[in-house]
């Protein structure tokens, strides 16, 4: 069995070899020194180290700065503070910020072994509990799709038998609900895996830019058409175009697609050579095309075109028991990012996070684990580092609504408005979450401004 490897950081020379000789007779420690911080951030960018004994104090870069240093780089290298007892609350203080332990000075060597296999049996019980946790992903997860609930694993099972025909595919679901990754997973998941994936937001542009985005343009076309440009149609020939909010599209924009899809053909606009193509359509909406399609503002014949293979995706607040998974996976993509190493979130903290409607669904549940893990100071989330509104969102402002006799409008002006303010006034965020036209928000601020 290999030594474990420990590297000692002290700049008073007789400790450092007094811990040396001890940690090396004992035959299963390989130890090495370092006489200051900056030489010990040098052996462990040159070697793997298990375990970092450090001293608190010492010049130019003390031990709380070597620590912050090592938990930037190698978040699970073992950290354990040396302290003199008049600097024992710096030491807390360490532990907050990723340190494993802390022993005081004078070193007693068998307090010292203790602490050291203390330190050791957690890490790996943190070890263990991360392999658990990608174990458990693997099992309940369709590549970047995660859940365990019955609603999901039907979702699955609908992407694995549709993925190798040719068929159309409709995507139903709220925003942030996923809609996009399902159709990447049936994309990736077809004959069609090797040609492009081609997303197109059909809300996202004037309804006078969508026939040239779609089927593109020749030059001279119309004012500002400097140059021939090939449309979606022509970059996702083979493979599969992605059509997002197709319920946004005007009706002549639809008499268009629709005679894309019964010819398989394009014409740019400016144009009259057709041109052949061969693509897949895959589109999503968060409204009901049905009901749109009573009202007239979808065409009949478009939606049975389209409607072959309708496939629904659940809102967060029916599958919640996907969000402790859902929240799990998060927290570790927010680790990479963050270069912290949060062991978990709280049970007060998820208590507060399963309690929530996340109307924003899962998008809005992968953007709060991310600032909180940010805000994060301890080894876990707590309910300090969740937004307010999480726990005094929309169940307060009804409250306040009740104790005040507020009207419905009133109290609907004032989600709109924390809504406004958790998303800094970014109202195309706030829209998605509300399930509103952005220009409903326009309208909603010019009429609160001139009130």
């Amino acid at each position: 069995m290999n030594p474990h490897k420990i590297l000692v950081v002290d700049d008073e020379p007789s400790l450092r070899e007094l811990l040396r000789r001890g940690l090396s007779q004992l035959g299963n420690y390989s130890v090495e020194v370092a006489s200051n911080g900056a030489e010990a951030i040098e052996k462990i960018e040159k070697d793997l180290f298990e375990l970092v004994l450090t001293d608190l104090k010492m010049p130019e870069m003390d031990g709380l700065e070597l620590l912050k240093a090592i938990k930037g780089t190698r978040p699970e290298l073992i950290v354990i503070i040396m302290t003199a007892h008049g600097t024992i609350e710096t030491a807390v203080e360490a532990m907050k910020i990723g340190a494993n332990d802390y022993i005081t000075k004078p070193i007693d060597f068998n307090d010292l072994l203790i602490h050291m296999s203390k330190a050791q049996k957690e890490s790996d019980i943190l070890k263990e509990n991360r392999l658990l946790k990608q174990e458990v992903l693997k099992k309940f997860k369709y590549d970047r799709l995660i859940g365990k609930s019955k609603a999901m694993q039907q979702v699955y099972s609908l992407i694995e038998k549709v993925a190798p025909s040719n068929s159309m595919v409709v995507i139903y679901g709220g925003s942030g609900t996923g809609k996009e990754l399902v159709a990447k997973a049936i994309h990736y998941h077809s004959p069609r895996a090797d040609k492009p994936f081609i997303p197109f937001n059909c809300g996202a542009i004037p309804e006078t830019l969508v026939e040239s985005e779609l089927f593109g343009h020749t030059k001279g076309a119309f004012t500002g058409a400097a140059q021939t440009k090939r449309g979606l149609f022509e970059e996702a020939d083979g493979g599969t175009l992605f059509l997002d909010e197709i319920s946004t599209l005007s009706l002549a924009a639809q008499v268009k697609l629709l005679r894309v899809l019964q010819e398989k053909e394009i014409m740019r606009v400016g144009s009259t050579e057709r041109i052949k193509i061969d693509v897949r359509i895959i589109a999503a909406t968060n409204e009901n095309l049905e009901v749109r399609m009573r009202e007239g503002k979808f065409r009949e014949d478009l939606f049975y075109r389209l409607h072959v293979f309708p496939i629904s995706l659940p809102d967060l607040k029916d599958r919640k028991e996907d969000i402790p998974l859902l929240a799990s996976h998060f927290l570790e993509l927010a680790n990479k990012e963050t270069r912290k190493d949060l062991e978990g979130i709280t049970r007060e903290a998820m208590t507060i996070i399963m309690e929530y409607d996340w109307p924003g669904n899962v998008r809005e549940l992968e953007n709060m684990i991310g600032r909180a893990a940010i805000l994060a100071e301890g080894r876990s989330l707590t309910p300090e580092d969740l937004p307010k509104n999480l726990s005094e969102g929309s169940s307060l402002l009804v409250k306040r609504g009740v104790k005040d006799r507020k009207s419905l409008d009133e109290i609907k002006a004032d989600y709109i408005c924390e809504i406004l303010k958790e998303t800094n006034g970014n109202k195309r965020i706030a829209a998605e979450i509300l399930k509103v036209n952005p220009r409903t928000l326009y309208r909603f601020e010019k009429k609160n401004q001139a009130d």
